[in-house]
């Protein structure tokens, strides 16, 4: 799911909008209302998804008690096109157009296979690259109850509201524009090494040097690694791990692993019984990952055989099944992540929590309320939170958010949110940044929350269409399947939609909620938010059909002047602009790109990974 949309009704959760007042038609030709002010242009006509209701009358109490505030931004979102809760965005803010269904219900996305060629999709459309970090960041790879992105953002963290008095904006989603690049580019200046990636060749050998006609300042191609064969399905490609000079990559059955400055096999690889099906993005204390494989080869197999993996020397640790508990309690997609020493197991109505040290259970995830509230989701990183989705289909009906003790499962503090509001995904679990909707006002909300408690520091107060690329939420999703969404102690940083022209990168207090300052991409393209890092940000600006994407890092105080990192070598801007739903990372001056969906394709062997440095 995308996200913010492009106007807040504004105070408590919002209540029904006005729409005569400050509407603005989203068809072109149709004229603006009277709204008691001036008329405004419409916005651009390319579509988007979204809810089409324009803001509330100005002065009007909200259902909390708070007048509502005059709609300042006056422009509705796209009548009738579908928001976070039907058809999903397109890689760069277009819809997918309507086609068979994959294997988990998403639409296949047809393409070009090979090295340059984006993938022909199985089950997902090209997406926004989700973001690792040192220690990978967000939601796992699983599919089915929890559904998500591998590997998702520094610090992914979703939207709340606030109960008392809240900024709420109307829904709208938007990815950037997709650019055709494989069919544009002309003269590429080499092409992809056959490098299987699996374990053997040092990352350089093949038809043709990658780094040929390199121009003068641009980043090497440290090496490039192409998919094990997957099945005609599609297959799972979850998790990029960067640690200790080794980038480990999970891809249908295996884990492969190369040593970072050459590409060379760092440990052999590890193959496991079954397909992998979720992954943790992030990496326990002392260097390990969990993922999960699927329990037979049939497509309705249980996602329930866990393995955890020793980064650093490639061997196994322990291995268990997680158990299903009660009727609805289902193990065909889990969602994981880790907190410390601690592995929680999202299943679709509980979770399990164990020590990754000796695979001992620590404590079960309950339902509470007599059973009216279930587990519905959780993160891992520097807190672990728990989603409670409580009294579906009753007048009671709302969402919960706990921070669990990640080693006795103990509740330290609660926020609840107002009925019909649903948390989807947190931005942020340090500090602590929530992201939520309301369906039925079309509405939604950025809160963060003080430290150590649910209570609210701020809330965004920022019309803007923010565009991180986000993964499904909640029950039956992954509440941290965000990518393109960074916070540190003093801002929250969020992409916005790229409608023509570059996009920009905008910084946000977490003091007021307001717009601190904003950055616009030094390209035509978008500029994705990656992580913090000795006090300035990292992003990835995206490549164009003819230019190499880079790695910036931007000031957080001064002039906020990009400083580029690495400029990837325009030669390989096909390769890097087809690579088939992205992951990337930046981690000691090298970038890393790989894929997180392998199609199947049979006609040729599909890209994995790619490394670029100086």
């Amino acid at each position: 799911m995308t996200q913010p949309p492009n106007q807040p009704p504004h105070g408590g959760f919002g209540a029904p909008q006005d729409p005569q007042q400050g509407a603005h038609p989203q068809q072109p030709g149709q004229q603006p209302p009277p709204a008691g002010g001036p008329a405004q242009t419409p916005p651009p006509a390319a579509p988007q998804p979204g809810y089409g209701y324009p803001q509330q009358q100005p002065g009007q109490a909200g259902p909390y008690g708070y007048p509502q505030q005059p709609g300042p931004y006056g422009q509705p979102t796209q009548p009738g096109q579908p928001g976070p809760y039907g058809q999903q965005p397109g890689p760069y803010g277009q819809p997918t157009q309507p086609q068979q269904p994959g294997p988990y219900g998403q639409p296949t996305q047809p393409g070009q296979p090979g090295p340059y060629g984006q993938q022909p999709g199985y089950g997902y459309p090209q997406q926004m690259p989700t973001v690792a970090q040192g220690t990978p960041p967000a939601g796992g790879g699983g599919k089915g109850p929890f559904r998500g992105k591998t590997v998702v953002i520094i610090a992914a963290a979703v939207a709340a509201l606030l109960v008392a008095g809240g900024v709420v904006f109307a829904l709208n989603g938007g990815d950037d524009d997709k650019k055709k690049s494989e069919s544009k580019n002309k003269n590429p200046k080499s092409s992809a090494p056959a490098n299987p990636g699996d374990g053997s060749g040092d990352g350089h050998e093949g038809k043709e040097d990658l780094n040929e006609g390199r121009q003068s300042g641009e980043a090497k191609v440290l090496w490039y690694k192409e998919a094990p064969k997957a099945p005609g399905k599609g297959a799972e490609a979850p998790g990029m791990w960067v640690e200790d000079g080794i980038a480990v990559k999970a891809a249908y059955k295996e884990l492969l692993a190369y040593h970072v400055d050459s590409g060379k096999p760092a440990w052999d690889a590890i193959k496991l019984p079954q397909e992998i099906c979720a992954a943790t993005p992030q990496v326990s204390d002392d260097g390990k990952v969990v993922v999960a494989y699927k329990a037979g080869l049939k497509r309705d197999a249980k996602c329930d055989q866990l393995q955890v993996i020793d980064l650093k020397t490639g061997k196994k640790g322990w291995q268990k099944q997680t158990k299903e508990k009660g009727f609805f309690d289902f193990t065909t997609g889990l969602e994981l992540s880790i907190t410390g020493d601690t592995l929680m197991v999202g299943r679709s109505q509980s979770g399990t929590a164990y020590s990754i040290s000796d695979g001992d259970k620590l404590f079960d995830a309950e339902k509470k309320d007599e059973g009216t509230c279930f587990p519905a989701g959780f993160t891992g990183g520097d807190r672990m939170l728990m989603k409670f989705s409580c009294g579906a289909s009753t007048p009671t009906e709302h969402d919960e958010v706990v921070e669990l003790n990640p080693r006795t499962g103990k509740i330290q503090w609660t926020k609840k949110f107002p009925k019909g509001w649903r948390l989807e995904h947190v931005y942020s679990t340090s500090p602590t940044v929530l992201y939520a909707t309301n369906e039925d006002k079309k509405q939604w909300n950025i809160t963060t929350l003080k430290s150590g408690s649910g209570k609210t520091r701020s809330e965004v107060q920022v019309n803007e269409d923010f565009a991180p690329e986000c993964g499904w939420g909640g029950l039956g999703g992954d509440l941290q399947a965000c990518s393109g969404a960074v916070a540190d102690d003093k801002y929250l940083y969020l992409p916005t939609k790229k409608t023509s022209g570059a996009n920009q990168i905008v910084a946000i207090s977490l003091a007021s909620g307001k717009e601190a300052w904003r950055v616009k991409s030094p390209l035509d393209t978008s500029m994705v938010p990656m992580k913090t890092q000795n006090g300035d940000l990292v992003a990835y600006v995206e490549p164009s059909y003819d230019s190499g994407g880079r790695v910036v890092s931007i000031g957080t105080s001064g002039s906020h002047t990009p400083t580029t990192l690495l400029q990837h070598p325009a030669g390989t801007s096909k390769i890097e602009n087809g690579f088939y739903s992205k992951a990337v990372d930046y981690v000691d001056g090298r970038f890393y790109l790989s894929t997180t969906r392998l199609s199947g394709t049979a006609q040729g062997r599909e890209k994995l990974m790619l490394a670029y440095g100086k």
